[in-house]
């Protein structure tokens, strides 16, 4: 785990190293255990180093094999050490980690190497025999890869911040992202970012850069959300026992390391599943954490500790909890702010800082249940999904999902900003009505999960825990977990409110409380009803010289806002005032845009 960089260059010029030490200097806290750099001439490649796995220098990268190939990293494999019992009998081995494992899985299978990957990354490999570049996502997209296309040259990094510290970049507003992050409560899918001169590697993404300067992209996975042959037959108990089995498979891959793994456990059926089949590994003395905060204004319930402690009284976990006072909170923004990749508005970003913050101090790696909602259904907005025709899968996410509609943007922003089309639906009509998915349902979940997912959550928990050098493990987007919940019947997803399925297995494990409850979300009261000092903070943010002279905005829009902030939500539930002035904070915080 860790941040990696790189600059690739085009037609016989040679890299910048220096270029690759500034996004270096710029990622050091996703790294805080070493740093190293290696030039080839026409490539340059950096680390910062978190380490997981071999924590000696022999796992130090980049990595250099003896034929020249190189290797950045930053991720976990976890079936490493299945595959070097593989690879042994054709290759020598000088360290005990994953990224070697890497090496020479290239060497054996060349691009397909990827095929055999069980984990989480973003890899950069030189080739000096192709003279190629291959630069690969992993299948979900949880770990980041910010690339920039400069003359002659290419750069790319983990995190966007660091890419434009390395000067050159184009860190203009990209139009239709703006339009993107107004439309879905601040996603901007691959391969757009906020700004025009960087963009992102999509998940399952496989790009081939050459010496002179061209490049293609596969994709190398994408389950299909239809019924197989190979289920027919199947209850809903059959599916059920299939689901635990592969959640427990899950669970055991990621407990792969060389240090203690702890859960980020909110209370909520998702984090509670994973201590308990972490108890059924027999996994003792597990350490848990939970954060909750004063109670808000408009009613909201500040945390959730009382499911928790009963979890972790459960299975006698050693449990942490962080209770934050409203006063506390207002300060911690700008750390999250910082820590962001790109701006977002979710409530939890900065929640998922301050407990990343504090879990840091006490382990290097947590397992979480980011993704199963989306995975298997859990969202209020999936809901009428389940009843509707195939073709009015558009209409009925539309509805239920979008924050602001083309025309509504038309008052919001000033024309220059505005699409002269609704660029936003053309995404989602594109994705929803491709073929693949039997109803729906299927075609909404799989857009979430493969699109919109890796630029909310999966961003989201990535940035605010590698802030801390906190490596944050997905269960639930193991991607053979993935595979067989596409394949689900989507009525055993949508029933019970959402995550029937999962619910169900939750009564074989879990105490029915837990289960029994009306869905909670990362409870951020502060930031769902606005009072002092986030109004004043808000306000200035939407009233600094900066956004004055950016003028993404209708003054008058923006003042009726202020006038009543609390009076716009989002069909997530989200504070409209406080998405449009995080985009005007991340960007002041940035300098960019």
């Amino acid at each position: 785990m860790c941040g990696i960089a790189g600059e690739i260059a085009f037609n016989g010029r040679a890299a910048s190293g220096e270029a690759v030490l500034k996004i270096m200097g710029a990622m050091a806290s996703r790294g805080p255990d070493g740093r190293g750099s290696w030039n080839g001439g026409w490539v340059a490649l950096g680390h910062r180093r978190l380490s997981i796995i071999d924590l000696s220098e022999a796992g130090a990268q980049p990595m250099e094999d003896d034929g020249g190939l190189t290797v950045t990293f930053n991720g976990c494999i976890y079936n490493y050490q299945e595959l070097r019992r593989e690879l042994e009998p054709e290759f020598r081995f000088r360290s005990t980690s994953d990224t070697e494992v890497i090496l020479k899985a290239y060497r054996k299978w060349s691009d397909d190497f990827v095929h055999h990957l069980v984990g989480m990354f973003a890899i950069a490999i030189y080739d000096p025999q192709r003279a190629e570049v291959l630069l690969v996502r992993d299948r979900l997209g949880i770990k980041p890869l910010y690339v920039a296309a400069l003359p002659g040259k290419l750069r790319f990094a983990s995190t966007l911040p660091a890419l434009a510290a390395s000067g050159g970049i184009d860190t203009g507003i990209d139009e239709v992202a703006l339009h993107h992050y107004l439309s879905w409560h601040s996603i901007v899918p691959a391969p757009r970012t906020i700004l025009r001169g960087v963009r992102k590697l999509p998940a399952a993404t496989i790009r081939t850069v050459r010496a002179d300067g061209t490049w293609q992209d596969r994709e190398y996975w994408r389950p299909d959300y239809i019924r197989k042959p190979e289920h027919a037959g199947w209850s809903a108990v059959d599916w059920r026992d299939a689901v635990r089995d592969a959640l427990r498979t899950a669970v055991r891959r990621r407990m792969v390391a060389d240090v203690p793994v702890g859960v980020l456990l909110s209370g909520g059926l998702d984090s509670s599943l994973l201590v308990a089949l972490l108890a059924e590994e027999g996994q003792h003395g597990l350490s848990t954490f939970s954060i909750g905060f004063d109670d808000g204004a408009g009613g909201d319930a500040g945390n959730e500790f009382e499911y928790s402690d009963l979890v972790a009284r459960e299975f006698g976990t050693r449990h942490e909890r962080l209770h934050v006072p409203t006063a506390d909170f207002a300060p911690s923004i700008a750390g999250a702010l910082d820590a962001m990749s790109e701006p977002m508005a979710s409530h939890d970003v900065t929640a998922f800082h301050l407990l990343s913050d504090t879990v840091s101090r006490h382990l290097k790696v947590v397992q979480c249940g980011q993704g199963a909602d989306e995975v298997f259904g859990g969202y209020e907005y999936h809901q009428p999904l389940a009843g509707v025709a195939r073709d009015q899968a558009l209409a009925a996410f539309t509805a239920s999902f979008v924050d602001h509609s083309h025309e509504e943007l038309l008052g919001i922003l000033e024309p220059e900003w505005l699409p002269g089309s609704d660029v936003s639906r053309k995404v989602l009509a594109d994705h929803l009505q491709a073929p693949g998915a039997d109803t729906a349902l299927d075609a909404v979940l799989r857009l979430d999960t493969h699109l919109l997912m890796v630029d909310d959550p999966v961003k989201r928990l990535d940035n605010m825990s590698m802030a801390w050098g906190l490596e944050a493990r997905v269960p639930f987007l193991d991607h053979e977990l993935v595979e067989l919940a596409g394949a689900c019947p989507p009525e055993l997803k949508a029933s019970q409110g959402g995550k029937g399925i999962l619910k169900d297995l939750g009564r074989q494990l879990l105490p029915s409380a837990v289960i029994d409850r009306p869905k909670g979300y990362f409870p951020v009261p502060a930031l769902r009803h606005l009072e002092e000092p986030f109004i004043t903070m808000v306000a200035d943010a939407l009233h600094a010289p900066e956004a004055k002279q950016r003028g993404l905005f209708r003054p008058e829009y923006i003042d009726g806002l202020l006038a009543d902030p609390n009076s716009q939500r989002t069909p997530v539930k989200s504070n409209v005032l406080w998405q449009f002035a995080l985009l005007e904070m991340w960007l002041q915080r940035h300098g960019v845009g």
